[in-house]
């Protein structure tokens, strides 16, 4: 594993894909910067970190024996290695938001971004980059962000908590790896937030509607029992859970 610790960066998912654009770098290449100037979500959303008491991370995972068109298998597999590595932790509540944000109770403490490195059609890797707010204690006008630290009172040491969350991700890596899907699958669907329970939805044409969580599909999109009895599914842009 090769670590590299910055200051300050525009965003750490942008340093690695520089490099990327070089050349393919080693597996489990990894970028940490202590404040990020430019920090992505999901959908071009800015990630708020206060610098020094967030983990700002990216990861090159090596995937060149990976079949594309499962990609989604990737989020789910480092939404759980954070997860379960948050449990080692204590943090109460955990679920997992589809598609990849971590919560404790109905609060946000670490987002994912990952994108993966595409040549002639063919995954070589995945640049796999999360944000994981660890002794931050404010959080301007965003009433549903906390940290690892507020939910507990712990101030706690940001590297121990980066080699539990890389140790787990090379353990769901390997399952990965050894093509035991449907484990992977099973697992982060019974952590899903609100899963079998009744749910408001948001669609993109702005539209409330009521259903209940299922699970995924293997592409990743969300199947929704609604009111009219059909199981639905919908992508990310389609449609927004409401809390």
């Amino acid at each position: 594993m090769y670590i590299i610790k910055l200051n300050a960066i525009d965003s750490t998912n942008s340093y690695l894909k520089d490099i990327v654009s070089v050349t393919l770098p080693k597996d489990y290449t990894v970028v940490v910067a202590e404040k990020q100037t430019k920090g992505r979500g999901q959908m071009g959303a800015e990630w708020q970190a206060e610098s020094g008491k967030s983990l700002t991370v990216s990861v090159f995972k090596s995937l060149e024996s990976f079949d594309i068109k499962e990609q989604f298998y990737i989020s789910m597999a480092v939404s759980l290695a954070i997860f379960k590595a948050l449990s080692v932790f204590k943090i109460p509540q955990l679920r997992i938001k589809w598609p990849n944000d971590i919560l404790s109770a109905d609060t946000k403490i670490c987002g994912i971004l990952i994108e993966n490195v595409i040549k002639n059609n063919n995954l070589q890797g995945s640049i796999i980059g999360f944000g994981l707010n660890v002794n931050q204690k404010y959080f301007d006008n965003l009433p549903q962000a906390s940290s690892m630290s507020l939910l507990t009172g712990v101030i706690y040491n940001k590297d121990e908590v980066l080699s539990e969350i890389l140790k787990q991700m090379k353990f769901y890596f390997n399952i990965l790896e050894s093509n035991n899907h449907s484990e992977i699958k099973e697992e982060y669907e019974s952590f899903l937030f609100r899963k079998d329970k009744p749910s408001t939805f948001r669609s993109s044409n702005n539209n409330s509607f009521s259903g209940i969580i299922q699970g995924v599909t293997k592409s990743g999109q969300l199947q929704v029992w609604t009111e009219d009895e059909i199981i639905r599914t919908f992508d990310l842009k389609d449609v927004k859970l409401l809390y």
